[in-house]
């Protein structure tokens, strides 16, 4: 079995990865009910004798003694991983996973990538370090950041380009939370654009998660549990309605927001920790799912959805589940992937689902679907027999489709709007090692990512060419 690393950067990452954390906790206890320390335990987590300080080697034999999350906590403010360290979860960390500061980066992606980026780099790179000794087999970084504030944008995009430098052997894996066009961020537009070349070049492959659409799904969950549709109920203790129990939670529903992207990253790393008839390592989403490396970006869509916020919905049949993984209500970005074009597309499938199942859907589907010319079995497939707490079965789809542009092209005029007035530019430039031209540049790369989708958007419903094979001179 490998072991992955989770980097949770600034407050939206840390309030997901909480979320996370939780989840995965969940999972492995409804399915390791002996409290034995396993292999699928051990992607994740290590196995400490805290008599030895958590220093010790991890104990991989027999009962659990103490869990430990392998993970780094980063936050230049205290807030949220101080919650995290008073909240039910404080025991999975330890003190040495964790680098806060107190005055936070204010917004502005500069002062998170070269002002902390400069000041905590040694205790970064030794906490990363730290980290991968105690893994056997590291396979895979996440990092769990969002767009739009200071410490997310900036800090996590230094945290990537560190791990390129330290490890650029171990696949780095973000997701990423972008801001919505109403967003009280007046500086988001630059911070995402300032982020966004951080991730061109140095992520392997990027999950782009857009909080309206995460809002609008939970907005759907309550109008579903409000109307009482299907039958629907909110179980008690339930995570959409944060602890209070009851459907009175819809003042906060950031839980049950975060609670969705953690359920991404449980069914993206199921077939790394569970057993299945077809499994699916996370370097295989990077070889089968990235042609060009540049173009990394993958739209994820789950289902089901309801049910992850702990509503009680009569479970999807098998074939509708499919058919909802490439509808625009499942998806974890607003685009429209059906009337783009598919570069390859991965189906992860968790539960009592046969490969036969999967073939039937996969022919089903395919008509209604455009792929590129050269690559139109462009589909990669797993299955895991473990599914998710409480469902007979769960699918993630991931696709790399060049329905992304729109939102690029959209974060590139708002950052354009900003850009042209020259507005708030001196909050930027007065931090040391940053220039204008390090906004030209980033928009230069925003704008050469949208011309290469442009330039595969103009092949689209064009003749299929297969690509000619070598001749072989005899």
């Amino acid at each position: 079995m490998t072991q992955s690393v989770v980097v949770q950067v600034g407050q939206c990452g840390n309030q997901v990865g909480c979320r996370f954390w939780d989840l995965a906790l969940r999972e492995h206890a409804a399915v390791n009910k002996k409290g034995i320390y396993d292999e699928a335990l051990s992607s994740f987590f290590r196995n400490v004798d805290t008599r030895s300080g958590g220093d010790g080697p991890d104990i991989y034999k027999g009962k659990i003694c103490s869990l430990k999350a392998r993970a780094l906590l980063i936050d230049m403010e205290e807030g949220v991983v101080n919650e995290i360290l008073q909240g039910p979860l404080r025991d999975v960390f330890d003190s040495k996973q964790l680098i806060t500061d107190v005055s936070g980066s204010g917004n502005n992606w500069a002062v998170g990538h070269k002002l902390y980026g400069c000041q905590y780099r040694e205790s970064i790179v030794e906490k990363l370090r730290k980290a991968a000794e105690h893994c056997d087999c590291l396979q895979c970084f996440f990092i769990i950041h969002s767009m739009g504030g200071g410490t997310g944008s900036g800090l996590g995009t230094f945290v990537l380009s560190l791990l390129e430098e330290e490890f650029p052997e171990v696949y780095r894996f973000v997701t990423s939370v972008y801001p919505s066009g109403e967003d009280d961020v007046i500086t988001s537009p630059y911070n995402s654009v300032l982020a966004m070349k951080e991730l061109n070049e140095h992520a392997d492959c990027v999950l782009p998660i857009e909080n309206e659409s995460l809002f609008d799904i939970v907005n759907k969950i309550h109008q579903m549990v409000n109307s009482g549709k299907l039958g629907s109920t909110v179980k008690q203790k339930s995570l959409v309605t944060s602890s209070a129990g009851g459907a009175k939670a819809v003042q906060k529903p950031f839980d049950a927001m975060n609670n969705i992207v953690a359920n991404l990253l449980l069914n993206l790393t199921s077939s790394a920790r569970f057993e299945g008839s077809l499994n699916m390592d996370l370097n295989e989403i990077s070889m089968n799912l990235v042609p060009f490396p540049r173009l990394h970006y993958l739209v994820s869509s789950l289902t089901p959805l309801y049910t992850l916020a702990d509503v009680n919905v009569p479970s999807r049949r098998l074939d509708q589940m499919f058919s909802d993984a490439f509808s625009r209500d499942h998806q974890l970005i607003q685009a429209d992937p059906k009337h783009s074009l598919y570069l390859a597309c991965a189906l992860l499938v968790r539960g009592n689902v046969q490969v036969s199942d999967l073939r039937r859907n996969i022919e089903r589907l395919k008509p209604s679907l455009q792929f590129v010319s050269w690559n139109q079995e462009g589909w990669k497939t797993s299955l895991c027999s473990v599914p998710p707490v409480g469902h007979s079965h769960s699918l993630l789809a991931l696709a790399n489709n060049t329905c992304v542009k729109p939102t690029f092209m959209e974060l590139k005029d708002r950052f354009l709007k900003l850009y042209r007035k020259k507005a708030h530019l001196h909050h930027y430039l007065h931090i040391e090692g940053m220039e204008q031209s390090c906004f030209s540049e980033a928009v230069a790369s925003l704008s050469d990512l949208i011309e290469e989708y442009n330039e595969l958007d103009a092949t689209k419903g064009g003749p299929r060419t297969d690509p000619s094979r070598l001749k072989i001179a005899v």
